[in-house]
């Protein structure tokens, strides 16, 4: 039982850990003047609008931004997670 919980307390301590080197990264996609800058942890830190695009140009052009840096942070929350060894139990 003891096992098992320092086993949690490992893994518990792994999260932080992780989710403290990943605050540290930042993503930055920009689209026709539309700017959002996420960090590892998927937060925006920054984001942009365009004056030059209209309200359905600016929409699409935001949503694009967020999807991409989405993607972008997702693959290096894997890539941190690989570095770091994986999560114990799951090899």
């Amino acid at each position: 039982m003891f096992s098992k919980l320092k086993q949690f307390k490992d893994l518990r301590s792994q999260a932080k850990t992780m989710q403290n080197v990943l605050a540290e990264e930042t993503i930055t996609e920009e689209k026709n003047g539309v700017k959002i800058v996420l960090n590892g942890n998927m937060e925006i830190l920054e984001l942009k609008l365009s004056d030059q695009l209209n309200k359905s140009a600016q929409e699409e052009a935001v949503k694009s931004c967020f999807s991409s840096a989405l993607k972008r942070t997702q693959r290096l929350m894997a890539k941190k997670l690989q570095d770091m060894g994986g999560i114990p139990g799951m090899n």
